[in-house]
């Protein structure tokens, strides 16, 4: 497949108030990013390492990379830097099966250079946000190792979840949890004499044992883990799989509905014992920065992956002695329709308010279809068990639904997430071969689900036809995930001088969200179409029409920025637009 960007015909670049003198003091002065509680309201990109820049020319992303990079992230406009595992790893899945973290994965540089990062990013007024997996650990972890050279009952076996089999030999695995990544949830070990021996819980792949919280040593090494990178610098922590740490000991069947938090291994109200000891940890270093002059990170913060349907339960963990702020995943899932975002909107608001965190909007990840893709399908809905190798997609659609998306996003009260790429308008890179796919959620499903590995794609910087400037010039180390023809017409290059392009639109998005009003200003619903999404905060109007015809700009406002052309005064289908009252 060849890939290019979509061309709306009819596209003419948006009007902006850079044209227009004096709109842009009407929302507000820029509010500075060294806050103590910057997290309430920062813009934070996700970089998953292996794909966003290779420094050293052999095909895999890397930190000094990242490095060589970090002056188009200050450039772009963000707050933070959320790094997925960057530790030493088999990769059995993308760094998620942590062998050591208390070490750099060599392919991606040593601990000296990730400490070097962090100091240059924040010289750059950029905080660092490092990702630990308490669910599991990689089979490789020293701990694992451990318990497979030890016996049964021992302790080294007690820090994760073994168990005899069950039937005549011990066959059969001994429960029937479903796997996140399909297939069962326990595998059978081998015994130091060849024989087969107990089997132990995982509730991704094999490669990544679940550990047991109940073990004093899970719980103090993992805080330990906290105050590691704490101490060399970062400002917070991304918590993955943070509603699935907990089990209930006696690794009960799962049969019917559960009373909420008793869950065998979901959302358990154990759960938040944990968080808040990790809570506790990151507020002492908040505090002894307090004391420091020269620190202007603020607040230390924690970043929870919870994912769950009951929002109620959601906003426990936001509650203010544990995790500071979790991702919205539920507005990230919707179909594109204003209907179903707006009760997304109205629902998360209405959830995080009593506990006093903030939202946290994030239109995709690394494990998410990209948005261009998603949005140009008819079911624009995103689920991990509909995802299917031939679903059609009308990119140019997707592309026009995404910028308006980010622009949406972008104008709701509380933190942003931008995934790298996203300010590109990359689609997701559905025809990678069968042979260079190295996602377990594509394995493991029988070939049946495509996978992640379409949303990982290394990042175009150039338009060099080589690697798209992803590697430097004159290097042949092959990316580790082939790039589509026609990934430079997407590159930062091809897009940095273009005013109508998708990445302008994000820079100017990040500009002006620093107003005060985009900053502080309470959202107010105001009456428009059905099927536009209307609403202001401050002096700033916001509008997004998901429907399929136009509908007319508000009388007395100039528009400040929008995600497409706008004939005749009139907002078209799937676009934005941010407007200030006019003056009398």
């Amino acid at each position: 497949m060849t890939l290019s960007p979509p061309r709306d015909t009819a596209a003419t670049p948006g009007t902006s108030a850079s044209d227009e003198p004096g709109l842009e003091a009407r929302i507000g002065s820029t509010t500075p990013v060294t806050d103590q509680e910057w997290w309430r309201t920062a813009a934070i990109y996700q970089v998953y390492v292996r794909s966003f820049a290779d420094g050293n020319g052999d095909g895999i992303g890397d930190l000094a990379g990242v490095r060589s990079r970090l002056g188009y992230l200050a450039a772009l406009g963000i707050d933070a830097i959320w790094f997925t595992p960057w530790y030493r790893s088999p990769l059995a899945d993308g760094g998620y099966d942590v062998e050591d973290y208390r070490a750099i994965h060599p392919d991606f540089g040593d601990v000296a250079v990730a400490e070097a990062l962090i100091a240059e990013a924040a010289a750059l007024g950029i905080r660092t946000i490092v990702d630990v997996v308490p669910n599991h650990v990689s089979d490789q972890h020293a701990w694992f190792q451990e318990a497979l050279a030890s016996e049964p009952g021992s302790d080294a076996r007690a820090r994760f979840w073994f168990r005899d089999g069950l039937g005549p030999d011990g066959d059969l695995p001994p429960g029937n949890w479903p796997s996140s990544f399909s297939g069962s949830t326990w595998t059978r070990t081998t015994d130091p004499d060849g024989t087969p021996g107990q089997w132990y819980l995982h509730l991704f792949t094999p490669e990544q044992p679940d550990l047991n919280w109940d073990h004093p040593d899970v719980r103090r090494e993992h805080e330990d883990v906290l105050r590691f990178w704490l101490d060399r610098g970062v400002a917070g922590v991304r918590i993955d799989s943070a509603a699935l740490v907990a089990k209930d000991p006696a690794l009960p069947e799962i049969v019917g509905e559960y009373p909420a938090g008793q869950h065998p291994n979901v959302d358990r109200d154990d759960l938040h014992e944990i968080y808040r000891g990790w809570r506790a940890v990151a507020d002492e270093y908040t505090a002894r920065a307090a004391t420091d002059d020269g620190d202007t990170l603020g607040d230390r913060v924690l970043v929870g992956e919870i994912w769950l349907a009951d929002l109620e339960r959601f906003a426990l963990y936001l509650r203010p002695d544990e995790i500071h702020m979790a991702f919205n995943f539920d507005f990230m899932a919707r179909p594109w329709g204003a209907g179903g975002l707006r009760a997304a909107i109205e629902e998360t608001l209405a959830v995080h308010g009593p506990v006093g965190a903030p939202a946290t909007w994030v239109l995709s990840n690394h494990d998410v279809t990209r948005p261009v893709t998603r949005f140009g399908r008819e079911d624009s809905a995103f689920a991990f068990d509909t995802k299917r190798f031939g679903t059609p997609s009308d990119l140019v659609v997707g592309a026009r639904r995404a910028r308006a998306a980010a622009m949406l996003a972008a104008a709701l009260p509380g933190a942003l997430y931008v995934y790298q790429g996203d300010e590109l308008g990359l689609p997701e890179v559905e025809d990678i071969p069968l042979d260079r796919i190295e996602d377990p959620m594509h394995h493991r499903s029988g070939g049946v689900d495509p996978g992640r590995d379409g949303c990982r794609v290394p990042l175009p910087w150039t338009t060099d036809p080589a690697t798209a400037g992803f590697s430097p010039a004159g290097t042949t180390g092959e990316p580790w995930l082939p790039q589509p023809a026609g990934w430079p017409t997407y590159s930062v290059a091809a897009q940095q001088d273009d005013p109508a392009s998708t990445l302008s639109l994000y820079r100017r998005v990040l500009e002006l969200r620093r107003g005060d009003d985009l900053q502080h200003g309470d959202l107010v619903w105001d009456d428009d179409a059905p099927d536009v999404i209307a609403f202001h905060r401050g002096a700033l109007l916001h509008r997004t029409n998901c429907g399929t015809t136009a509908v007319p700009l508000p009388d007395g406002a100039d528009v400040l920025l929008a995600s497409g052309p706008l004939p005749d005064h009139t907002l078209p289908p799937d676009t934005s637009v941010w407007l200030t009252v006019r003056s009398a």
